[in-house]
């Protein structure tokens, strides 16, 4: 695991070089999904044992980080610098290369080892693969699904031009405001499940634990604000769940 660490601290230091040369550190975005698949794979190798438990989950979190990647890469390159970190920017001032190596580069590695670390265990160590696992890739499908399409959905709303500054209300986006960010950690959860049938200690929960409350509690209430500022906000909030695609959760901000 410190071998992980490492790798996940070198790979945004990286980044933050990278970031600080052409001054836009919303790069470590891009970097994100492609993190992880460096990371596991980087273990994968050098434990040296190919098992079969370890080739799936990262079978499974290649999937996701490199379509994570390209779709992030696609719609940020050659973009200015993201309005969050230009904000932030502007507010450091005279700190920013520092406050921007911790708070933006160093945070997100430190979440990735928390968030991956079921991943990195299993590449470290020798468990054998289960049949029941598959409950979890199971899960794990269902995740990539709501992401990967509504990702897909929102991406051809947004390319329409009769439909801009609207909310998008259909699809996927009925059942759930977010359904990238639920299917996200959904997918966390599965590869969580996968992670105890085959034999990782239970306590590892707080994997799936870090990258929900990060979703729910930071990444949601941000877009939603934006997207209350949109004409037929009230209703939808009203009508469709903030996360879950199902209506228990009805909280909007």
């Amino acid at each position: 695991m410190l071998t992980a660490f490492i790798i996940i601290i070198s790979y945004f230091t990286l980044f933050f070089i990278v970031g600080t040369i052409i001054k836009n550190n919303s790069i470590v975005d891009i970097g994100w999904g492609l993190g992880f698949v460096i990371s596991a794979w980087a273990l994968f190798f050098i434990s040296n044992e190919f098992t079969t438990s370890k080739i799936v989950v990262n079978v499974l979190v290649s999937l996701w980080g490199l379509r994570l990647f390209y779709y992030i890469l696609k719609r940020n390159i050659f973009e200015k610098e993201d309005f969050r970190y230009a904000q932030w920017r502007k507010d450091w001032g005279k700190w920013v290369i520092q406050r921007a190596f911790l708070q933006v580069f160093m945070l997100q590695g430190t979440l990735m080892f928390l968030i991956g670390s079921t991943v990195f265990y299993i590449n470290t160590s020798d468990l054998d693969f289960n049949y029941l696992s598959l409950i979890g890739v199971a899960l794990w499908v269902i995740g990539y699904y709501f992401e990967a399409v509504g990702d897909s959905q929102l991406k051809k709303h947004i390319k329409n031009k009769d439909a801009k500054g609207q909310l998008l209300k259909t699809g996927l986006w009925s059942l759930t405001r977010h359904p990238n960010y639920f299917g996200e950690a959904l997918m966390w959860v599965g590869i969580y499940v996968y992670a105890i049938i085959i034999g990782v200690p239970i306590y590892f929960v707080f994997s799936p634990i870090v990258i929900t409350s990060v979703l729910y509690f930071i990444s949601t209430p941000i877009l939603e604000r934006k997207m209350s500022e949109r004409e037929g906000w009230d209703e939808y909030a009203r009508k469709t769940s903030m996360f879950l695609p199902f209506k228990l959760n009805k909280r909007s901000k």
